[in-house]
């Protein structure tokens, strides 16, 4: 099983997402890995009345044996139904000058 499905059958496990990406990045970064950065994008109820914080700790805790392994990063995006409703879309990832990448 790949990284990515791995993420994604946690996720769609523990939080039941209407809407989920798991976006590999790691070619933007400039490292050995092409397993290693990842861009998560997760709306669930699960989310409605947490903060912020609370999500990414959820997300994060989920996703521990994978951040203790190969994953090195995780861009979270984390939104209830209502506020994707409203919003709909995510910001572009910047461009990583990081790990072997030119300045």
């Amino acid at each position: 099983m790949t990284l990515a499905v791995q993420i994604e059958t946690k996720l769609r496990e523990a939080l039941a997402p209407s809407v989920l990406e798991v976006i590999n990045e790691s070619h933007m970064h400039g490292t050995a890995s092409s397993d290693s950065h990842y861009k998560l994008v997760i709306v669930s109820a699960e989310f409605d009345g947490q903060r912020l914080l609370q999500r990414h700790r959820r997300v994060n805790k989920l996703l521990a044996a994978e951040l203790a392994g190969e994953l090195h990063a995780l861009a979270l995006h984390l939104y209830s139904p209502t506020e994707w409703q409203q919003l709909q879309q995510v910001p572009e990832s910047p461009v990583c000058r990081g790990g072997s990448q030119q300045p």
